[in-house]
């Protein structure tokens, strides 16, 4: 909230520091808000703790799909309190981060974290739980990178979360610069043909029909992460938390084999996109779901925080590789490349499942 209205200070003061100050409060408030999937599990059951991070991680469509369409009336905001137009979006998301701040206030009690916490060392104390008591509560990045070390399922589904993010964000950066030269080329194409004046015509056709068909396409994407998260959640309760990762591992292989061998045609790349977008729904749910529940209590915060930490800094890392990459072996190298990640990452899905029926099976005999 602090940053969206700096923000607007930022255009009525003409000042870039001010700006730039107020969308990096933006983004430590979205990374923090990000953590809000994981309070959803902190009470639920475990029949339904994917449902229930997945509702929360759904309600991001609802954003995503309201915000950019808030720009005409922020405009009419911005003109009736005597503010630049470009103010008003940020003007309302001010107002709606505030209302925000007091339906957690106040609604958000008892804090599940903490009654989490409480009925843990009471069913310790009664012994109900196995369990020795929680080292005092260390919550260093190294605290948190030793709790994922030790829990082999914590370590499948950090790195499944981790390589899931990457490949989406390599993809995702630059399908649009692909779909633009594609574009270009058929532009081209149009032009030789053409005569001179109906080329020239032709092209600015061609262009305004190439950035809408970019713009439906990661519409198209956004839907396919967040539109269906409550099927991933559900998928995740009944049939596991492996099973669905391994089928969101196989969507991105599949989304990397249609952008990438249909690089030609725009709408095989907006298909592969969808499916790129599922599955990084379906490892990211299911993934965020086993994380939380392979690690110790007094650790689960700091390890839920750098897995975020991790994803964001896997999705900077593949956005820059994305472009070095696409210079050198083109598009389909580049969805070649991701979809191999997203196989070995499935592979080891697949190994998991296999050691855990193993261990099940001699456990039974």
């Amino acid at each position: 909230m602090a940053g969206a209205l700096l923000v607007v200070a930022s255009t009525v003061l003409g000042s870039l520091t001010v700006l730039l100050t107020g969308t990096a409060l933006i983004g430590v408030g979205a990374a923090a808000n990000l953590q809000a999937r994981f309070a959803a599990v902190d009470l639920a059951g475990s029949a339904h703790r994917g449902r229930d991070l997945s509702i929360v991680v759904w309600a991001i469509t609802v954003g995503a799909v309201a915000g950019p369409n808030l720009i005409e009336p922020g405009a009419v905001v911005g003109r009736w309190l005597g503010l630049p137009e470009i103010a008003g979006p940020f003007v309302i998301a001010a107002g709606a981060l505030a209302v925000a701040s007091m339906l957690l206030g106040f609604g958000l009690r008892p804090d599940p974290l903490l009654t989490a916490r409480v009925w843990e060392d009471e069913d310790r104390v009664r012994g109900k739980s196995g369990s020795a008591a929680p080292a005092a509560g260390r919550t260093s990045l190294r605290a948190g990178l030793g709790a994922v070390r030790a829990s082999r399922p914590a370590r499948l589904a950090f790195g499944a979360i981790v390589a899931a993010h990457a490949v989406m964000v390599a993809v995702m950066s630059m399908t649009p610069l692909h779909l633009q030269q594609l574009g270009a080329a058929h532009e081209s194409t149009g032009s030789v043909e053409g005569a001179a004046g109906a080329a020239e015509t032709g092209t600015a056709i061609l262009a305004t029909d190439e950035f809408a068909i970019i713009g439906f396409t990661i519409s198209l994407h956004i839907a396919g992460m967040y539109a269906l998260s409550p099927v991933m959640g559900s998928l995740a309760d009944r049939f596991g938390r492996r099973r669905t990762m391994l089928l969101g591992q196989i969507l991105l292989v599949v989304a990397a084999a249609l952008a990438g061998f249909g690089y030609q045609s725009q709408w095989t790349v907006a298909a592969g996109l969808v499916a790129l977008g599922l599955g990084w729904s379906a490892v990211t749910i299911a993934g965020s779901t086993l994380l939380a529940e392979s690690v110790a209590p007094d650790q689960k915060v700091v390890v839920q925080g750098l897995s975020d930490m991790m994803m964001s800094a896997a999705g900077a890392v593949g956005g820059a590789v994305s472009g070095v990459i696409l210079s050198l072996i083109g598009f389909t190298g580049l969805t070649l490349v991701s979809g191999a990640l997203a196989a070995f990452v499935g592979f080891l899905v697949v190994a998991a499942l296999l050691r855990r029926r193993v261990s099940v099976t001699d456990y039974a005999v």
